[in-house]
């Protein structure tokens, strides 16, 4: 059995807002909470910051500016083949404040420039609501997704760009990485609440059981919030698919010990299910009672929630995939260990210490379809890579390896039959990292002339990686070479 690629298979790329448009004070957008982020490295995490310090750099302030430069990478984009662009809204571009009665205008004239230029190049745009951010007003003034205020700011902004961009837009996502709500924040913040800057780790042993409950009973407000606009978009279009993003964890067990093998499949659990059995199902799973009970959450849940659930269900799954790590029983983050889980001796890492598992991406689309039978989307999916750009070029081979390697497990999973519908590799174009704003932690199949301190002249250059997609895109996954 050989079953190719389907035709219409999704190829593309993806970025983030606040990682790649810059232009952060300009055309009536309000400040977000990653433009209180500053820049940082491996040994100095990001700092978010009340004000906007003089002295320090924060990168989503210029990103790779594709506010100005974005009719020339969808240009790029097209000869590449792409028949997607995963991208997100800046929902302060929209609502500079989040709480406000009106929109702006020059925000929503923006994403219809953006959007109609995609058409016009035959490329599908795939929306992100909103991406790790969210109007610093929402956060300051309400206390972010903790505050149950947020769903019908939310909702009031999915209706403005669902209206807006009827016919335009198809494909939405609503939350990135949703199912970091279950896990103690680190350098931004996913559900709106100011963090401490460190590592992320499941259960943080310093938070205090009022930080507990806040974040679970954010993650809960998101959830409605999902649930409420998918029903408004399949009301306002029913051509409009919505389906959750999640971060697409994938665990072995560190030995064939029984603890750790428990140890997984809590990991399991707690990772993806917990949120992916609420967008996809309608309902908590059935251990999550026992769960909010052994670690002293208390949620405010109400019928109508649980009705908003069950009639919001996303209809179709994204995620992103870069690793896998390992369970170990009574695990902490300590040497020998990541921030996700324990190191696998079995696998190479990256330069950044991510491990590298093309194998792992197949099994995480079969446990998922298994699961839940619903078609599914790869969104991001990419390395991380220092590279140099020498005679005018930049020979990103490792990352050629990577792409290969991912595309044939995916090809894989097809085979097995799942039903995977599209892939949108991280990123398509070199943007600023979320973890610690570096320029030089490079994923881009297009090269941006820009450092970590936003100098440069901003020159996109394609490399070696941008005439291998092209290749494989045309030949709808066939020539990998």
């Amino acid at each position: 059995m050989n079953k190719k690629f389907p035709d219409g298979f999704l190829w593309g790329g993806a970025t983030a807002a606040t990682q790649c448009e810059g232009a952060w004070n300009i055309d009536g957008k309000g400040e977000s909470i990653l433009d209180h982020c500053t820049n940082g490295d491996r040994m100095n995490p990001r700092r978010i910051t009340n004000t906007i310090e003089e002295n320090a750099f924060y990168p989503s302030h210029k990103g790779c500016d594709q506010y100005h430069h974005f009719e020339e990478d969808i240009e790029l984009f097209a000869e590449m083949g792409f028949k997607t662009y995963r991208l997100s809204i800046n929902w302060s571009r929209i609502y500079p404040n989040g709480d406000d009665e009106e929109p702006n205008q020059l925000g929503l004239d923006y994403y219809r420039r953006l959007f109609e230029k995609c058409k016009q190049c035959g490329i599908e745009p795939t929306v992100t609501m909103t991406h790790y951010d969210m109007p610093w007003n929402l956060a300051v003034k309400y206390g972010g997704w903790s505050n149950r205020k947020l769903i019908e700011f939310f909702v009031r902004y999915a209706k403005t760009i669902f209206t807006e961009y009827k016919g335009l837009v198809k494909n939405w996502l609503t939350f990135n990485e949703i199912n970091f709500g279950t896990i103690s924040y680190g350098e931004f913040a996913t559900s709106g609440i100011i963090p401490k800057c460190g590592h992320v780790i499941m259960e943080d042993p310093n938070a205090t059981q009022e930080e507990v409950n806040r974040r679970f009973q954010a993650l809960h407000n998101e959830f409605v919030a999902s649930a409420k606009v998918v029903q408004l978009a399949h009301e306002i279009d029913p051509e409009i698919k919505v389906g959750c993003m999640m971060c697409g964890f994938a665990y072995y067990p560190l030995t064939c010990k029984p603890e750790d093998v428990e140890a997984t499949q809590r990991s399991m659990e707690i990772w993806n299910y917990y949120s992916m059995d609420v967008m996809c199902k309608g309902k908590y799973p059935y251990w999550a009672k026992r769960y909010w009970n052994e670690q002293g959450i208390e949620l405010e849940i109400t019928e109508e929630d649980l009705r908003d659930l069950k009639n919001g269900c996303v209809d179709f799954i994204s995620f992103s995939y870069y690793r896998t790590d390992c369970s170990a029983a009574n695990h902490v983050v300590k040497e020998g260990s990541t921030e996700f889980g324990m190191k696998n001796p079995e696998l190479k890492a990256t330069e950044w210490g991510w491990t590298i598992d093309p194998k792992g991406l197949r099994w995480l689309l079969n446990e998922y379809y298994s699961r839940y039978e619903m078609p599914l989307m790869i969104v991001e999916n990419g390395i991380g890579a220092y590279e140099k750009l020498e005679d005018g070029k930049v020979h990103d081979v490792a990352r050629i390896e990577y792409m290969r390697d991912h595309i044939v497990a995916i090809k894989e999973a097809i085979n097995d039959g799942v039903d995977v519908f599209g892939y949108t590799c991280w990123s398509a174009i070199d943007i600023v990292s979320a973890g610690t704003g570096e320029f030089k932690k490079r994923y881009g199949l297009i090269y941006v002339d820009a450092d970590d301190l936003g100098n440069g002249t901003y020159n996109r250059i394609k490399k070696d990686s941008f005439y291998w997609y092209k290749k494989v895109i045309e030949t709808n996954g066939e020539n990998l070479d």
